[in-house]
């Protein structure tokens, strides 16, 4: 332990049931050096909460790795809050939208590249890179997008800028270094990632920083003095003697490698020019060499142009083929790694660099792109294992493979600290199944609790929806369709009591957690396949558990390998925590309501009458931008934009005034 950074694990919980032992075991197994370790925690278990212990006893830094932004953004959060004093930082895919360059050969359509990028979630990415070159307390949740190409590590070290009182160096050496680290000049407004000159006074606004920016002041060539200053007032809150300048961007390259870059492209652009030359594609031929040669002319004067990571196999000085540099490479040696809902995970990472290459092979043909485009990826499966060290499964149900990897030592948590038991499940024919569902919701919304209905199709969950309405219970439906935004709204009303059922498909399993829900109904639960696999079946289930009352009805004519799994594998659960809680006297308590988020609550506030005082507007429009800053301050960006949106409603309100 001698050497390594310490993690200061703040929480007013402390470990319980079974999550001291797995704590001990997954601790004790990474200082062991094991490749490979399983935690299966059951849902409300606290896997979470184990995974900030290991981290605190290992002391290594730590990537967690997440299949959603939503769920990344969930565990940083959480995160945030147990490590107040070390560098917990997010990495996520950072554009709100995003078109990628493609050629469509059978319409001779060229789609040029289009996004628009979330500057808040940029800033994120290069503070996270900036921490794990200066520090080494770091704890980095990542989407499945921290294996894509990122700008090579040792580039990206050597453009680091210090800058020290007494220091000699002339200002316009200063300011052309900040342009070769990718940052822009601007008198006026002063964005991230900007710099503004007055006089002999420059000062800069780094892309990672939040709230603090840096005034250099000269006398002659010599700097005289260094201050952190607000952004925004110009107001000084410190001085210092020393300040590292990190690059604006993560494709960045010193002079003498862009140098050998360039003639680099310039042989790659020869050999390409050539060979459509050979074939008579001289439209190719054209395309190609003018595309690419004003690539290099902007690279030339201001060291990158407009899809600069597509050469960045030139710009590493890689061979063909090699993987590209990612976020995995900024970790020192001995990182840990925690996939989280590694069932879901897993494949995803699998999938990654198949849908990349399809895209680029008409760009290649075509000549929009010389081949080593192909070489600015994500990485395939094999180059991601090579590159990981010691890693954490968890999940709820892991796959096959992650157990196999573990050498079938599979450390289980399924003792919740609430002492909630896993739901009850019983089979039930499928004949008149929808009938019976319809009774027993009755059951459950006359002592205030809420039903989902899983089932297979979005036509069939709509249609399902219209007809318990039609009968007079109150209902919606959640599928892919529905907007995120749209999606919250509808399971803040089920958890409120505005909504007594929730029809859906596949979304009701992983991260929808809700405490209300005492019956959880899956239809054709013995049509065997994606949906009604063992997995699906065990986490559709989990949904209940929240609940002290909490039971899962199976409809189905018979009863299918993955039922029967998921029933044994719920009852010897439940079995274990009957124990538990007996030999503890544990009475099992579900999550209280109390704990819901109404993030509409504002426009029910309103009186019907009084909707459309303008005055009354106005006040709500101020408080939900207030809460609105205030999520985004927390990083609850779901909940920002539900605020956003109700802001625009308000607003289209007072313009009709």
């Amino acid at each position: 332990m001698k050497g390594r950074p310490k993690f200061f694990l703040e929480s007013k919980f402390t470990p319980k049931g079974d999550q001291l032992g797995a704590i001990a075991k997954l601790s004790n197994g990474v200082d062991q050096g094991k490749k490979s370790q399983v935690l299966l925690g059951v849902t409300g278990s606290g896997k979470t909460f184990t995974m900030a212990n290991v981290i605190k006893e290992t002391r290594r830094p730590a990537l967690i790795l997440a299949h959603n932004k939503t769920l990344a953004a969930q565990l940083y959060q959480e995160f945030k809050e147990f490590f107040p004093h070390n560098a917990v930082e997010y990495f996520v895919s950072y554009y709100d939208y995003y078109q990628p360059e493609a050629y469509l050969a059978r319409s001779d359509t060229y789609i040029e590249k289009d996004l628009a990028i979330n500057e808040e979630i940029a800033r994120m990415r290069l503070s996270a890179t900036r921490s794990l070159v200066e520090r080494e307390d770091v704890i980095i949740v990542a989407s499945v997008s921290c294996i894509y190409g990122l700008g090579s590590k040792k580039n990206y070290q050597e453009m680091v800028f210090t800058v020290k009182v007494g220091q000699e160096i002339f200002r316009d050496r200063l300011l052309l270094q900040l342009v070769m680290m990718h940052f822009t000049r601007a008198d006026m407004d002063f964005p991230r990632g900007s710099f503004r000159v007055r006089g002999d006074i420059v000062e800069i606004f780094p892309a990672y920083e939040d709230k603090r920016c840096y005034r250099i002041e000269f006398f002659g060539d010599e700097i005289e003095r260094i201050s952190v200053i607000d952004p925004l007032t110009g107001k000084v809150i410190e001085r210092i003697d020393e300040v590292k300048i990190y690059p604006g961007s993560h494709h960045v390259t010193p002079e003498s490698v862009r140098d050998s870059a360039l003639q680099s492209i310039r042989e790659e652009l020869d050999d390409r020019v050539k060979y459509f030359a050979e074939k008579k594609a001289y439209a190719e031929e054209g395309r190609i060499s003018q595309r690419t040669r004003y690539d290099m002319e902007m690279i030339k004067e201001i060291g990158f142009c407009k899809g600069v990571e597509n050469y960045s196999l030139h710009f590493d000085r890689r061979n063909t083929g090699d993987p590209p540099c990612c976020l995995i490479d900024y970790f020192p040696e001995d990182f840990l790694l925690f996939v989280d809902e590694s069932h879901q995970s897993i494949p995803q990472v699998r999938a990654m660099i198949h849908g990349d290459r399809s895209r680029k092979k008409s760009l290649v043909e075509f000549g929009f792109r010389l081949p080593s485009a192909f070489d600015n990826r994500p990485l395939t499966f094999d180059e991601f294992y090579e590159k990981k060290n010691q890693t954490i499964y968890v999940s709820a149900t892991p796959s096959e493979w992650e157990i196999e990897e573990a050498e079938g030592e599979v450390v289980r948590q399924v003792i919740r600290p609430t002492g909630l038991l896993d739901p009850k499940v019983e089979v039930r024919p499928a004949t008149n199944q929808l009938d019976d569902c319809i009774a027993e919701i009755a059951k459950e919304t006359k002592q205030n609790s809420r039903v989902l209905v899983t089932c297979l199709t979005k036509k069939l969950s709509e249609e399902i929806t219209t007809y318990l309405k039609e009968i007079g219970i109150k209902t919606k439906y959640l599928h892919s369709d529905v907007k995120t935004i749209e999606r919250m709204q509808i399971i803040n009303e089920l958890r409120t009591g505005k909504v007594d059922v929730l029809v859906g498909i596949n979304l009701l399993r992983e991260g929808l957690d809700i405490p209300e829900v005492s019956l959880v109904t899956i239809l054709d639960a013995d049509r065997e396949g994606f949906l009604r696999s063992e997995t699906a079946l065990i986490q559709t289930c989990g949904r209940a558990a929240r609940n002290e009352k909490g039971r899962v009805i199976l409809y189905g004519d018979k009863i299918t390998r993955s039922m029967q799994a998921c029933i044994d594998t719920t009852t010897k659960r439940r079995k274990i925590q009957e124990e538990y809680n007996k030999k503890n006297n544990i009475t099992p308590q579900s999550t209280t309501a109390a704990g819901a988020r109404n993030l509409f609550k504002a426009l029910d506030e309103i009186p019907k009458e009084e909707k459309i005082d303008s005055k009354i507007l106005v006040r709500k429009i101020k408080a939900l931008e207030k809460a609105m800053i205030k999520a985004a301050d927390n990083y609850q960006f779901e909940e920002a934009a539900a605020l956003r949106d109700q802001m625009k409603t308000y607003s289209n309100l007072l313009l009709l005034e």
